[in-house]
C-alpha cells in the first residue's frame, strides 16, 4: 500500500526532479536580480506617473471607496480597511498597509491629505500611530476625486493576486496627485523623491499648457513657473534661492535648501529668545529639540540658556532663550549650521511611465497628466454614449407604443402568454427584444398624460446628451477644454495660499531681510544708551492736552532722548558726539513690549569709551540724489553726499572731524537747492539756502551757521518745506506751529531772528526741538520719564513767532519734554489701543484752557519782539 503510494508521488513530480543541470552562475544571478529588481521598481516603490500613487497607495484607496467608507460616511476602524486590502489586493505584512493608511492621513506629510482620520496617526515628533485596533478612518473629500467616475470604464482592471477579484491599475485621479502631494521610495538602483506643490500653482501652470497645447515646444520652463514657483511643503518653512528649483524643473533632479522660520522675542527679564515656529519638511522636530540640547551640553553652542517645545495642537513653538547680552543672529547662524534647522532637500522626479522608470522635468510630469486626464475623458464619454445610446434605443419603443397604444394592447391581450406576446409586438411593430420587453414590463401608471410627457422629455434630454458627446468625441480640442475646466474646477474648490517662503536671492543666502514684514516701528533711545522698537500702532493717536502713555517703565529710572519713526527694512545711521557713524538694519534692533527698557545700544554698535550717539537717520534708499546735513552743538554744519555712507564697517567711520569740545548733534536728509533752518535753545532761527554750502568729504569739519551768544547752544535744525510749519516744542511741555514764511531766508554766520516769546523762557522752558511739519503729519512725542503722546500736527495750534504757543502734553513733577518724531500718514495706521494700554480720553484728553486770550497774547509779544529787534537795530 505504501509503496503504491510513493510511486504515485514520484509519478506525479516533473521529470527533471533529480536532474543536476549546469547553469552559468552569472546569467543566473543577473535574471534573479532584474527580476527581483523590477517588481520592486514596477510592483512596490516607485510612483505611477497618472495618478502618482505606489501599488499599495491605491489598493488601500480603492478598498476604502469599494467598503463605501466615505467622506459622507462614520469612520471606519483601520484594522478592518487593513483587512480588506491584505485579503482581497496586497499579499503584504499588515504593517506596511497601516503605515501607508496612517502617511496618507498625516497633514504634515501629506500636502493634501486623501484620508480622513479619527485617532492618534502620530506627530512631527516622530511618534508612531496607535494601534490599528484604536484608530478610526475614512476617505477624505479631495481623495473622491481621486476616484471620481472609476465605475465609467474609465481605467483597466487587473486580476487580484489570486485571480478572484479585480483591481484597478491606475485611477482617474482628477487631482495631480504626483505634483501636489509627491512622493518617496527606495527601489533597487535607483529611488524617487518628488517634493509637494500648491494646488493653485499647477492648476495654473496645467492650464497654461493646456493653452498651449498645439505649440507645446514653445513652452519654456521660465512659462511654467511664472505660475510654479516651487515646492510647497506642508510643514512651510522658507526655500533658500531659486537655482535648485529651476535645476529639479529643468531636469527632474535637483537640491532645494529648506530653512525652518525663525523670530525673535524678548522675554520680561530682558533676555532674547528665538522662537521656530516652522521646521524643514520631514524633519523630526523631538529630534531637532535633542541636537539642539546636545550641541549646549558640547558647549559646541554656549549662548543658550533656556530650550522648550512649547508646541500644540495650533502649532509648532519651540523657545530657546538666550543667554544674557547674547547675540540672536550669531545664535541662530550656529543652529543653522549644526542641526536640522536647516536642511536640503534632494529632488528626484522619477515615476513609472509606461511601466518603465522615467526621470520627468516639471513640463513632461504635466504633460502625461493631461494626457492621462484626455484618455480618461475620452473613455468616461465613450461609456456615456453607450449608455445613453441604449436608454435612447428603450426610449424610441416606449415611444412607438405610446403612439400606438390601442394595438399595443390588443396585441397583448391577443396572444397566449408573454412570450407569444413579445414576438408579437417584434414583428407586428418593428421592435427589437429589448424594446418589446421593456413594453411588456411598462407599468400602467406610465399610461397617464404626464407620464407620457416625461417619456418624451427624457427622450429629448438623452438625444441631447448623445449629441454633445458625440461632438465631444469627434473633436479632441474640446475634450482638452474640458480638461482645463474640471482642473480649475477642483483648483476653485481646494485651493489655498503657499505655505513655504521662497527667497529668490541670486546668492541663494538667505537674507534676514527677506523674512521680516515691512511695517512702520517706533525706535526709542535712551541716555543710559538702551535701544528698543515697538510698532507704531502701539501708540494710539491723541489730541493735544492728552497725558499719553506709558512707553517706558518708571522703574527704569531712564531718561529717552531719541524717539525715530522708521520701517522695519530700512537702515538706520547711527551718528556719535564723536562724529563717528554707524549702520544697522531696523529689524536687527530687537522688538520688545511698549513697556520694555530694549537692549543695549552697546550690543549693536561699537560705541567707543565716552562715545554716546546724539542722532540717528532712517535710510530707505542709499541711491537717491540727496545729501546728509549735519550741524554741531555750536553751531557748525557740514553737507556731504548720502553714498559716502552705503557701506559702514562694523566699526564705523568718520562722518565730521570735530572741533575741541564740540558735539555733532543732528543729521537731516537734503538737496541742494532746499533752506535749512536752525533754532537755539534760547529761542533764535536762522534759515539759509544749503546751496552756500558746498558738499564737502567725510574728512572735513564743516563751516559755521548761526551765531550763537552766550551759553547759547543748537536745539534743532532741518529741512525747510515752503508749505509746512516749523513746530516748536519747550521743555515745560508748551508748543506751537508757526508758518515757514515768516522766516526769512538769510545768509549764514547770522545771528537769526526770535523764534519764541523769549521773555517767558522761564514759564515754558527752554527750546528742547523744533522741526518742520505739515498739518496732516503725525507726531510722537516723548518725555524724559518716558510718558508718549501721538496726535496730528493740526491738533498743535498755529501761531506767530513771538508766541510762547500753548500747552502740548501735561507733564508730571520733574518730567520734561525730551524728543519727537514725526510719521507721515501714508507710512503708518492710526490704531486702536493695545492691550493694557491706557485710555487717553481718561487719563485727561481734554484740553487745557489757556487763562488769556491767544490772538491778544499773540499781538503783545510781537510789540515786545519788535521792541527787541528795533534796539538791536540802534545799537548797529
Amino acid at each position: 500500500m505504501n509503496d503504491n503510494l510513493v510511486n504515485e508521488n514520484l509519478t506525479a513530480l516533473p521529470p527533471n526532479i533529480g536532474i543536476v543541470q549546469s547553469r552559468d552562475i552569472e546569467t543566473e544571478m543577473q535574471t534573479a536580480y532584474l527580476d527581483y529588481a523590477m517588481s520592486v521598481i514596477v510592483a512596490r516603490a516607485l510612483p505611477d506617473v497618472r495618478d502618482g500613487l505606489k501599488p499599495v497607495h491605491r489598493r488601500v484607496l480603492y478598498a476604502m471607496y469599494d467598503m463605501g467608507i466615505r467622506p459622507n460616511t462614520p469612520y471606519k476602524k483601520c484594522a478592518r480597511i487593513v483587512g480588506e486590502v491584505l485579503g482581497k489586493y496586497h499579499p503584504h505584512g499588515d504593517m506596511a498597509v497601516y503605515d501607508t493608511l496612517v502617511r496618507m492621513a498625516q497633514d504634515f506629510s501629506l500636502r493634501y491629505p486623501l484620508v480622513d482620520s479619527q485617532g492618534n496617526f502620530g506627530s512631527m515628533d516622530g511618534d508612531s500611530a496607535a494601534a490599528m485596533r484604536y484608530t478610526e478612518a475614512r476617505l477624505s473629500q479631495i481623495a473622491m476625486e481621486m476616484l471620481a467616475d472609476i465605475d465609467k470604464e474609465t481605467v483597466d482592471f487587473s486580476d487580484n493576486f489570486d485571480g478572484t477579484l479585480q483591481e484597478p491599475t491606475v485611477l482617474p485621479a482628477l487631482l495631480p496627485n504626483l505634483l501636489v502631494n509627491g512622493t518617496s521610495g527606495i527601489a533597487v538602483g535607483m529611488a524617487t523623491n518628488i517634493p509637494p506643490h500648491n494646488l493653485n500653482e499647477i492648476a495654473d501652470g496645467i492650464a497654461y499648457l493646456i493653452d498651449h497645447y498645439d505649440h507645446i515646444e514653445d513652452v519654456s520652463l521660465d512659462d511654467l513657473m511664472q505660475f510654479v514657483k516651487g515646492p510647497d511643503f506642508p510643514t512651510g518653512g522658507v526655500i533658500m534661492g531659486a537655482e535648485g528649483i529651476k535645476n529639479a524643473f529643468a531636469t527632474g533632479r535637483g537640491r532645494v535648501i529648506v530653512r525652518g522660520k525663525t523670530h525673535f522675542e524678548e522675554a520680561d527679564n530682558g533676555r532674547m529668545r528665538i522662537i521656530v515656529t516652522e521646521i524643514p519638511f520631514q524633519v523630526n522636530k523631538a529630534g531637532l529639540v535633542e541636537r539642539i540640547a546636545e550641541l549646549v551640553h558640547n558647549d559646541r553652542i554656549d549662548s543658550i540658556a533656556d530650550l522648550r517645545d512649547e508646541s500644540d495642537r495650533n502649532g509648532v513653538r519651540v523657545l530657546i532663550e538666550l543667554k544674557r547680552g547674547a547675540q540672536p543672529h550669531k545664535t541662530l547662524n550656529q543652529l543653522l549650521k549644526f542641526t536640522p534647522l536647516q536642511s536640503s532637500f534632494g529632488v528626484n522626479m522619477l515615476a513609472l511611465v509606461d511601466g518603465e522608470p522615467r526621470t520627468l522635468p516639471l513640463k513632461r510630469m504635466m504633460q502625461e497628466y493631461v494626457e492621462h486626464r484626455r484618455e480618461i475623458i475620452t473613455r468616461r464619454s465613450i461609456y456615456e454614449l453607450k449608455i445613453a445610446r441604449a436608454r435612447a434605443h428603450i426610449l424610441e419603443g416606449l415611444r412607438i407604443a405610446l403612439n400606438n397604444l390601442d394595438a399595443v394592447i390588443r396585441t397583448i391581450r391577443e396572444s397566449q402568454d408573454a412570450e407569444e406576446a413579445l414576438n408579437n409586438l417584434m414583428t407586428r411593430f418593428t421592435l427589437s427584444e429589448l424594446q418589446a420587453r421593456a413594453i411588456l414590463d411598462m407599468q400602467l401608471r406610465r399610461l397617464a398624460a404626464l407620464e407620457r410627457e416625461r417619456i418624451e422629455q427624457e427622450y429629448r434630454q438623452i438625444m441631447e446628451k448623445i449629441a454633445h458627446l458625440e461632438d465631444l468625441l469627434a473633436h479632441p480640442a474640446k475634450i482638452l477644454a474640458l480638461v482645463k475646466v474640471d482642473l480649475l474646477a477642483l483648483q476653485e474648490k481646494y485651493g489655498d495660499e503657499r505655505r513655504t517662503v521662497i527667497v529668490s536671492a541670486e546668492t541663494q543666502e538667505l537674507r534676514d531681510e527677506d523674512l521680516v514684514a515691512q511695517e512702520q516701528v517706533l525706535i526709542t533711545i535712551t541716555q543710559r544708551g538702551y535701544i528698543k522698537r515697538v510698532p507704531a500702532t502701539t501708540f494710539r493717536k491723541q489730541t493735544r492736552g492728552g497725558r499719553g502713555v506709558t512707553g517706558l517703565t518708571k522703574a527704569s529710572e531712564d531718561d529717552v532722548l531719541h524717539l525715530i519713526a522708521a520701517k522695519t527694512l530700512d537702515s538706520i545711521l547711527f551718528f556719535t558726539n564723536k562724529g563717528r557713524v554707524f549702520s544697522e538694519k531696523v529689524f536687527r534692533i530687537a522688538d520688545t513690549s511698549r513697556t520694555a527698557k530694549g537692549t543695549p545700544l552697546v550690543n549693536l554698535i561699537a560705541l567707543g569709551d565716552g562715545e554716546k550717539m546724539t542722532a540717528a537717520i532712517d535710510i530707505s534708499n542709499f541711491s537717491t540724489d540727496a545729501d546728509l546735513l549735519m550741524c554741531t552743538k555750536r553751531g557748525r554744519i557740514k553737507r556731504i553726499a548720502l553714498d559716502e555712507f552705503e557701506s559702514v564697517r562694523p566699526s564705523g567711520i568718520v562722518a565730521l572731524n570735530l572741533e575741541d569740545g564740540d558735539e555733532l548733534g543732528w543729521v537731516k536728509l537734503a538737496r541742494g537747492n532746499d533752506d535749512a533752518i536752525i533754532v537755539s535753545a534760547h529761542g533764535k532761527a536762522l534759515r539759509f539756502a544749503l546751496n552756500t554750502v558746498r558738499l564737502m568729504g567725510r574728512a572735513a569739519a564743516g563751516v559755521n551757521s548761526i551765531k550763537l551768544e552766550g551759553d547759547d547752544q543748537i536745539a534743532g535744525m532741518d529741512i525747510v518745506d515752503a508749505e509746512s510749519d516749523l513746530l516748536i516744542l519747550t521743555a515745560n511741555g508748551f508748543g506751537k506751529r508757526t508758518p515757514l514764511a515768516e522766516y526769512a531766508t538769510k545768509g549764514r554766520r547770522g545771528k537769526g531772528m526770535w523764534a519764541i516769546a523769549h521773555r517767558k523762557i522761564e514759564e515754558i522752558g527752554p527750546i528742547v526741538t523744533a522741526q518742520v511739519v505739515s498739518p496732516d503729519d503725525e507726531v510722537t512725542l516723548i518725555t524724559a520719564n518716558g510718558m508718549v503722546l501721538r496726535t496730528t500736527a493740526k491738533s498743535i495750534s498755529q501761531q506767530g513767532r513771538a508766541t510762547k504757543g500753548i500747552r502740548i502734553m501735561r507733564l508730571e513733577d520733574g518730567d520734561q519734554l525730551r524728543s519727537i518724531a514725526k510719521i507721515k500718514v501714508d507710512e503708518t495706521t492710526t490704531g486702536v489701543p493695545t492691550d493694557g494700554q491706557v485710555s487717553a480720553a481718561k487719563a485727561g484728553a481734554k484740553l487745557e484752557e489757556i487763562s488769556e486770550d491767544a490772538g491778544d497774547a499773540e499781538a503783545d509779544d510781537t510789540r515786545e519782539l519788535d521792541e527787541d529787534e528795533q534796539a538791536v537795530d540802534n545799537q548797529k
